[in-house]
């Protein structure tokens, strides 16, 4: 096999702000595998908050394991536990399994999701808004809401301002989205602490939100307990898991797990966490981070094995250098040909 490497710089349409911070855009590793003359493609989107925060520190990552492993077997499921083993990022080794299952599924003629055995089928994704003044989600609702066509709203709360901040953040979308008719959920990401979730949660459930994603961080997950008892609304986690091998030990304080492809690692482990979650009778969800539409294809390609889904980084990208992938009736549809179905355009 033959590995080529291109780093592409990628700008949000509009900034996206969560509790801990803010990004504008970001450099994404794509990642090409060649066997016998077919070709797969994959994705890193490095978090910079993480030991491998950047692209090129990806790169290295991978020819390092490379030059010191050698040949790659086209195994994925092989593949990723030599990689486990060998301590790479989880955010280098999603491109390597999403380049292999792609090319695996190009070699077999046949798209991704029948090549794993499933069907074309969705639930729609959620659009994400990400923290900002009140007139300014009052104002970036309805273009995204419009722009879209998308049928659910992820709202994200957490503000460091306090939940005061919150309520009346998710108010001001609430009445934005008003006359699209969209479904809300929300996605704390660790920002509150067990007295502000279990107050939030309350009044959210009032104001007809689906979910809460993430309320706690994840240095407190020994308080999930205390906050799953007596929950007013249904409580995923996503931070709190990374690996299949974490959900047991939260298996009975939450109702469901968001996994990630850079958080995991790719196809490969993001069925396992499938398949754990649903042995413990959790729900599952499928998130993203800052892919284009090459890692969303792949993540898409799954669709059929999730309750709820949130891929639509892509949409936030202004351009999204890759094509394929389209939204019918606000599900993340793949094309009906060989691999995930994406490919880079510029």
């Amino acid at each position: 096999m033959n590995f080529s490497f291109e780093q592409l710089a990628l700008k949000k349409r509009y900034p996206l702000r969560i509790s801990r911070g803010e990004t504008t855009g970001s450099v994404n590793l794509f990642v090409s595998v060649e066997s016998a003359g077919v070709v797969g493609l994959g994705e890193a989107a490095p978090d910079a908050t993480a030991d491998i925060g950047t692209a090129a520190s990806c790169q290295r990552e991978i020819e390092a394991f490379l030059e010191a492993s050698g040949p790659v077997t086209l195994d994925p499921h092989d593949a990723w536990q030599v990689a486990r083993d060998a301590g790479l990022s989880s955010y280098s080794w999603a491109a390597v399994d999403i380049a292999l299952w792609d090319l695996l599924a190009r070699q077999a003629g046949l798209p991704l999701f029948r090549l794993l055995g499933l069907p074309l089928r969705a639930v729609p994704t959620s659009v994400t808004i990400g923290i900002v003044p009140i007139e300014v989600a009052r104002e970036r609702v309805p273009e995204i809401l419009a722009r879209t066509g998308a049928r659910y709203l992820k709202i994200k709360l957490g503000n460091p301002a306090g939940i005061d901040a919150d309520k009346a953040m998710f108010e001001a979308v609430r009445e934005s989205a008003s006359t699209f008719g969209v479904g809300l959920r929300v996605d704390a990401n660790g920002g509150w602490d067990v007295t502000d979730a279990k107050q939030m949660m309350n009044w959210l459930k009032e104001r007809g939100c689906d979910y809460v994603e993430q309320p706690l961080p994840v240095d407190a997950n020994d308080a999930l307990p205390a906050l799953f008892s007596g929950r007013a609304l249904p409580i995923f986690v996503d931070e709190s898991i990374r690996v299949a091998s974490d959900v047991p030990a939260l298996a009975d304080c939450v109702d469901g797990v968001n996994l990630k492809l850079m958080k995991c690692g790719g196809v490969t482990e993001a069925l396992r966490i499938v398949a754990t979650a649903r042995a413990h009778g959790l729900g599952t969800m499928i998130g993203c981070m800052g892919e284009s539409s090459v890692a969303i294809a792949a993540g898409a390609s799954l669709g059929a094995l999730f309750d709820h889904i949130d891929l639509d980084s892509h949409l936030n990208l202004a351009p999204d250098p890759a094509s394929g992938i389209t939204l019918v009736d606000g599900v993340v549809t793949v094309p009906d040909s060989p691999g995930h179905g994406a490919t880079i355009t510029c």
